[in-house]
């Protein structure tokens, strides 16, 4: 797979970044503070990742989603290697992330990526998405924040 940064005449993958944030809002607002990356396979975009830097030597992983008929074959684990990589790259000391209680196979990668869980935001899906959203029968209410030591 062949990653690389978001041209700017390039569309932005929208396709994939509501599977991982269903809020078309927030989407818009953090792609243009952020930087976004794409992962092609064969010309084909299948996943995309967002780094928003939100503290001196402190960065996001805001969002990062696979296309759903790429997903459990490692391209989510290339994109997080590569977002690591870019962001030592870039200087960053920490990377920060957060996820949904509900996002179990999320939470299961990152920690096999070397993400520690620092703390939960109780009910910041409930505050800030009008809707409820379901994932693997779950509802997602709770946001698990997670760090990574760049250094």
């Amino acid at each position: 797979m062949l990653i690389r940064k978001i041209r700017p005449d390039e569309t932005y993958p929208f396709n994939l970044l509501l599977l991982a944030d269903p809020s078309i809002e927030n989407v818009n607002e953090y792609i243009q503070r952020g930087e976004s990356f794409v992962g092609e396979l064969d010309g084909i975009v299948i996943a995309c990742y967002v780094l928003l830097p939100t503290r001196p030597h402190t960065v996001e992983l805001v969002n990062i989603a696979v296309n759903e008929d790429y997903q459990d074959r490692g391209f989510g684990r290339q994109m997080i290697e590569h977002a690591i990589a870019q962001s030592r790259i870039q200087g960053y000391r920490v990377m920060e992330l957060g996820t949904g209680n509900s996002s179990v196979g999320q939470l299961a990668l990152y920690q096999k990526c070397g993400f520690r869980i620092v703390g939960v935001d109780l009910d910041f899906f409930v505050h800030h998405y009008p809707d409820p959203i379901f994932e693997n029968g779950i509802q997602c209410r709770d946001m698990v924040r997670l760090i990574i030591y760049l250094e």
